[in-house]
């Protein structure tokens, strides 16, 4: 599977009280575990400057992380910034296999 790095910044209008926080997150990580099953979560992190979320995760292809933006932005009120992550080790390894 891929490894998914998704920066996540929510509107004014979703965190209308300290609770909301956690009620947006369960809400979302319900559907993303229903629509979404083989995405596995590798790391949550909340961020300072311009984003307020780091989200880490696997998933089988570049459609399901696709759902899993969506599903964010959808029940966040939120814009996503997702990128594909190479692993260190094989990043090297595909630099190696390169002709010279």
């Amino acid at each position: 599977m891929a490894i998914y790095v998704m920066l996540t910044r929510l509107s004014p209008e979703a965190l209308t009280s300290p609770q909301a926080v956690e009620e947006l997150n369960a809400k979302v990580e319900a559907r993303i575990k229903t629509e979404c099953p083989n995405v596995r979560w590798l790391g949550n992190y909340a961020v300072l400057g311009p984003c307020d979320y780091l989200d880490i995760f696997e998933a089988p292809d570049s459609e399901t992380a696709t759902k899993v933006a969506l599903l964010v932005r959808s029940l966040g009120h939120a814009t996503t910034e997702t990128w594909v992550a190479t692993p260190w080790d094989r990043f090297v390894g595909l630099a190696r296999e390169l002709k010279k």
